[in-house]
């Protein structure tokens, strides 16, 4: 039996992320396994820049690491490759981003102080991990369209209704983007797994059978401190 991790939306917490590391590689005992990480690993937390290295760094002979992309990296590199407005993204928690990267300050901001080799590790992201039972994907997946033909709109943007229940086809959707303290939120057919974790500093992993459909086998639940612990400008 091999299993797959899936880490939601760690938005420059390299804390929980680390913690997360650990977790994992303790819970997998050395065993060959999957991590797929659902995106969002920048803006709003302290540390943006340093995830993005930690993951870009990456390397492990047992575990094999899949980063998709989140609608941050894609509102980031759209900015810094100045396709939209920067106080677009500044809004979102772009500040923070910047910040990690040695902006001073809010005042004349320089989206040039991000490497082109980390906007170009934030273009290659794909948009979605599928298995022999699950979809991993940033946001969410439309029922009704055909994996090949599904849009970075959907994909990275989308929201599902409130008691939305549908995977996609035969497989679970695994997402993160939802923030609600209270995940992991499970239906029938799918898993959101962002509890809001950069905010509440509880970051929930779901733990999923290869061999096996349906939702995760068990989560496990990192605690780490609350934004307001860290610094009260996190509070947004």
């Amino acid at each position: 039996m091999t299993l797959t991790f899936a880490i939601p939306d760690i938005h420059g917490r390299l804390d929980l992320l680390e913690a997360a590391i650990e977790r994992i590689i303790e819970h997998s005992e050395s065993s060959p396994a999957t991590i797929v990480t659902l995106g969002d690993y920048v803006d709003r937390g302290p540390d943006s820049r340093q995830v993005i290295e930690r993951l870009m760094g990456w390397h492990s002979e047992e575990l094999r690491l899949i980063n998709l992309k989140g609608n941050h990296e894609a509102m980031m590199w759209e900015v810094c490759n100045n396709f939209a407005e920067v106080g677009w993204w500044i809004q979102n928690g772009g500040d923070q981003t910047l910040m990690s990267y040695g902006q001073p300050s809010q005042n004349n901001l320089n989206i040039g102080i991000v490497p082109l080799a980390h906007l170009q590790w934030l273009a290659n992201l794909p948009l979605m991990h599928v298995d022999q039972h699950r979809v991993f994907v940033h946001a969410a997946v439309d029922p009704k369209i055909p994996l090949d033909r599904q849009t970075e709109q959907t994909l990275l943007w989308k929201r599902y209704p409130e008691g939305f229940d549908l995977g996609h086809d035969n497989r679970h959707v695994v997402h993160g983007h939802h923030a609600n303290p209270d995940a992991p939120i499970v239906t029938r057919g799918k898993t959101n797994l962002d509890g809001l974790a950069w905010k509440t500093g509880r970051l929930v992993v779901g733990v999923f059978e290869d061999d096996q459909p349906g939702g995760a086998s068990q989560f496990l639940e990192i605690v780490g401190p609350a934004a307001t612990l860290l610094d009260p400008q996190h509070q947004r």
